[in-house]
């Protein structure tokens, strides 16, 4: 088998269907595998996946054993020569993983391969390619500085700003939202460290990756929906595990230092902080809802429009805010995210309509929870 998928998911129901719909297109013509691993939801995700997709690997885990450990089962499980470890609110285009496992950066010295990601509105997502967290780059990233001096390496090495989001190359870390290795690769390196509970174990797999003498890749031709934050709510026990995985990172990699240690409190604390502000779910008065659709019927309560080329006359009126919904009958994912990409503004939003279901699914910010919208629920 060439490629199993690993989706760790946790009570994200409606996001988990619509990235295995996603991945399932992605999988044909490759000898692959999907395998959800779940922890312990209380939605009914199992449920959902046994009724939707019965020959999908399913692993019920009996408890919340955090995301290193989560996808360590599924790792254990996989037959596929290649693994991706893959969020469940992700959407993959339908050549991802062909582009992917065909790149010419298949070498023997290859760490661990990541690609473009965008948020639910479309703009780029910069930490899919980032540099070593060390102290100093750490603290350029806390506290804003690359902000401030936006042309300065020195200030912006945490978003390895050596490479723009449209250039390939190599980077130092990438995020565990979609990261693509050789099986044996993962497991020379022990998995993720299941001592961190999550946040911190795609940069630490990464390092790992690094210290074995491989070399990691960003690829830009491709690009991957992330709805950021679905599985996650910036509550106090966020804060919490985000300081506690930073300290877990430089304690097992730059050795224990008390200045260290205090300085990483607070600067964690702020930033998850800062994080947990920016999080929005708030709806805004949308003035204009489009639905594409090459079909005859459309869901209830939404325009219908069959041709995506006419939407430049909405666009042009910046003072409107516009709701983009996609028919994801007549549309693939990889023309839905080629049109969100290319469309991006400050007044649109995205959602995908998903039939199968009869519900819509988006997110409106980068900082956003994410909404689901059961039209079955609307009278």
């Amino acid at each position: 088998m060439q490629l199993s998928i690993i989706i760790l998911n946790y009570n994200v129901r409606y996001f988990l269907e619509q990235c295995v719909l996603s991945v399932q297109k992605a999988l044909e013509g490759i000898d692959g595998e999907i395998i959800v691993v779940d922890n312990d939801s209380k939605d009914d995700s199992c449920a959902m996946m046994k009724q939707k997709f019965p020959l999908v690997k399913l692993i019920e885990n009996k408890e919340n054993s955090g995301f290193p450990k989560g996808n360590n089962i599924g790792v254990v499980e996989a037959q596929g020569e290649y693994i991706c470890i893959l969020n469940p609110d992700t959407v993959v285009a339908e050549d991802t993983f062909k582009k992917i496992l065909n790149t010419e950066y298949w070498q023997l010295n290859t760490g661990i391969i990541g690609c473009k990601l965008i948020d639910g509105t479309g703009h780029f997502l910069p930490e899919c390619k980032r540099g070593v967290p060390t102290p100093w780059v750490a603290f350029t990233k806390i506290f804003g500085l690359y902000k401030f001096f936006p042309n300065s390496k020195w200030f912006n090495q945490y978003y390895a700003q050596h490479l723009s989001e449209n250039q390939s190359g190599n980077v130092d870390i990438l995020v565990g939202a979609f990261m693509i290795m050789k099986r044996q690769l993962y497991l020379d390196l022990g998995g993720f460290d299941e001592g961190c509970f999550m946040y911190s174990d795609d940069i630490d797999l990464s390092y790992m990756a690094l210290q074995s003498g491989k070399i990691n890749y960003y690829y830009h031709e491709t690009s991957v929906i992330h709805y950021k934050g679905e599985s996650t709510v910036r509550d106090e026990k966020y804060v919490q595990r985000f300081r506690e995985a930073m300290q877990f990172f430089y304690k097992k990699h730059f050795g224990r230092s008390l200045f260290f240690d205090v300085f990483m409190k607070i600067g964690a604390l702020v930033f998850s902080l800062v994080k947990k502000k920016q999080q929005k779910n708030s709806n805004r008065k949308i003035d204009i809802i489009i639905f594409f659709s090459k079909e005859i019927e459309s869901p209830t309560h939404l325009v219908f429009n069959e041709k995506l080329v006419n939407f430049d006359l909405f666009q042009n009126n910046g003072n409107q805010n516009i709701e983009i919904i996609f028919d994801t009958r007549s549309f693939s994912y990889k023309e839905i995210i080629c049109f969100m990409e290319q469309h991006k503004a400050n007044n649109l939003i995205f959602k995908n309509y998903i039939p199968q279901s009869e519900f819509l699914i988006g997110s409106n910010n980068a900082n956003d929870i994410g909404q689901v919208i059961n039209l079955t629920k609307i009278s």
